[in-house]
């Protein structure tokens, strides 16, 4: 992809979790020269493949301003954040400390350096619970939660600082990433998961008693709640496309990430008992506050504006991937759901 590849290089931050890991994989295999910027505080050094790995805070500004000088940055990738909604509401201050000042400081220091692109991980849940269960990029910002809020802020210090003259940008909204790299070189290994695929995974082999499916009663096909699930090597490639799409002149943009279609929990437990040999223990609680019935995006606007093709739109394969990648790491004490 780097045709420039000797002075062009790409700091990811936050690239020893679980998607940005993928992306600097990706980054790697295209021949582009990567840096990753990451506490490892929920990230993995093993994770890191192909890339040198620099372990810091982006919210140290001298540290992210020596890193774009010395490696001659051009292009940010920003993943490092904090994810875990119910943590976000038990400690909002931590979610803005980590998520929206410390992007403020990176942004900071990618205007002083001359940095020209950035790519931004962003969320769905800035949407909040949108009506009639879609959301496109039109959908009013609604973030019902202190996660959303710190990732809106951000992506409104990005609208903002590139209408001023810095960097260009894309800002992709995730919705409900799983799976795991196809030739299982890396995965999803946060400990105390949130996310349903890897738990449902954990419960499959005996590493959780269960799983709990929360709300059984809402006015979907099967009455449990109906999300957008997305491969992780799809969205990593999204990244790569947005890339691409930034050096080729394209203008700032935001662009939701998802299938367009989804699918409930039960279906997703179906899939990895079908991956497993064997159903997914699990037992139905009541719904939790500020889920939304169902999620989903539209996903028009990043297949015309990126080109962006998936591969694995797949609920089963997404399945596979996961399982074969649990399956590998160290199994623990059984500890609920």
């Amino acid at each position: 992809m780097n045709k420039n590849a000797a002075w062009q290089t790409i700091l990811v931050t936050g690239g020893a979790g679980y998607i940005g890991s993928h992306v600097v994989l990706q980054l790697v295999e295209a021949g582009e020269r990567v840096v990753v910027l990451d506490d490892l505080s929920t990230g993995f050094r093993e994770a890191v493949i192909g890339a040198e790995l620099i372990v810091g805070n982006v919210g140290d500004r001298v540290l992210v301003a020596k890193t774009l000088r010395e490696h001659g940055v051009d292009t940010v990738m920003h993943f490092a954040a904090r994810t875990i909604v119910p943590e976000s509401v038990a400690d909002p201050l931590r979610y803005y400390g980590n998520n929206t000042c410390a992007t403020r400081n990176l942004l900071e220091c990618c205007r002083d350096a001359g940095v020209r692109h950035i790519v931004f991980s962003s969320t769905a849940a800035v949407y909040g619970i949108p009506e009639g269960g879609r959301a496109s990029e039109t959908t009013p910002t609604a973030p019902i939660n202190p996660y959303g809020s710190s990732k809106l802020m951000s992506e409104w210090m990005l609208r903002d600082l590139a209408a001023a003259g810095g960097p260009c940008y894309v800002a992709l909204r995730y919705f409900n990433v799983a799976g795991c790299d196809p030739s299982g070189r890396i995965g999803q290994s946060t400990k105390n998961a949130t996310l349903l695929v890897k738990v449902a995974c954990e419960a499959a082999l005996g590493k959780r008693g269960h799983l709990s499916i929360f709300g059984t009663d809402y006015a979907t096909p099967d009455g449990t709640g109906v999300r957008d699930y997305i491969h992780v090597d799809d969205l990593a490639r999204a990244h790569l496309d947005a890339l691409r799409y930034l050096r080729d002149g394209g203008a700032s943009t935001t662009l939701n990430c998802g299938y367009g279609h989804g699918y409930s929990v039960r279906e997703v437990l179906a899939a990895v008992g079908r991956a497993h040999g064997t159903p997914v223990p699990f037992v139905e609680e009541p719904r939790r506050a500020g889920d939304p019935p169902s999620l989903i995006a539209v996903s028009d606007r990043i297949r015309g504006t990126l080109g962006w093709q998936p591969r694995h739109d797949d609920l089963d394969f997404i399945a596979r991937t996961a399982l074969a990648w649990e399956r590998k790491l160290a199994p623990v004490r059984h500890s609920g759901a």
